[in-house]
């Protein structure tokens, strides 16, 4: 599954592209932006793997925003300018579809995204995904500490630090929630609150808004946020956990 935003001031647009998303059924809708720094907050808090991106937008343009990304996802400009086109291709983007857009070239910009993302995503050796789905290291007091994915709980965000909490104790290392997501399997990882990613196999419980696990023998609920209360669902009801 492909994960995609759509950043655009226009609601009329967003609700085009809405649509001829859900019938792609390659892709997951993850959340309509109206403008960049909505979109950046979005990425911060989601793995995302295309998106959608207006050029002409108040306080920030599309490619004002793809220039100050040091990350970004695959990116299909949308515009009503067709002027753009070669500074929206100067900075790799996968496409660029003039507006008003017919479904038929949105279908040639989507497939030529998905190619692009299923080829990198096969680059990725065997080996080493085997290797990676068992630890990690991390920097934590002025040396990198091996963390075995096995004795996680579930890790907690505060500002620029995340706290690691395993089965015995917890290690505090200076990153991001989206740079550590980023690192772990999500077969076995979820993210279910700005705040908050869980071990899938450390959950015993789904009461209500909050997910219940065990620490140190007690237990403990963790909440879940409304932007990530469907995915979870999901797992669960798939019998996943």
């Amino acid at each position: 599954m492909i994960n995609v935003i759509i950043v655009d001031d226009e609601p009329l647009a967003l609700d085009i592209l809405e649509t001829y998303i859900q019938k792609m059924p390659d892709l997951k809708l993850v959340k309509k932006c109206n403008n960049a720094i909505e979109a950046n907050q979005t990425l911060k808090e989601h793995t995302i793997d295309l998106m959608f991106l207006d050029i002409q937008m108040p306080q920030l343009s599309g490619i004002d925003f793809l220039r100050s990304l040091a990350h970004p996802p695959k990116v299909i400009f949308t515009t009503a300018y067709a002027n753009y086109a070669i500074e929206g291709f100067e900075l790799d983007a996968v496409d660029y579809l003039l507006k008003p857009i017919s479904l038929e070239r949105f279908m040639k910009a989507v497939n030529r995204a998905v190619e692009d993302i299923q080829l990198e995503r096969k680059e990725v050796s065997p080996e080493r995904v085997e290797v990676e789905e068992q630890f990690f290291f991390v920097k934590a007091d002025k040396k990198l500490v091996k963390i075995n994915y096995d004795d996680i709980i579930y890790i907690e965000g505060l500002k620029d630090y995340v706290i690691i909490r395993l089965e015995d104790h917890r290690i505090v290392t200076l990153q991001t929630m989206k740079s550590l997501e980023d690192r772990l399997p999500s077969s076995r990882f979820q993210r279910i609150h700005r705040s908050y990613i869980v071990a899938l196999d450390k959950i015993q419980a789904v009461v209500g808004n909050m997910v219940e696990v065990k620490e140190k023998g007690q237990e403990k609920q963790l909440p879940i946020g409304k932007n990530y209360r469907d995915e979870l669902l999901d797992i669960v009801n798939q019998s996943k956990i």
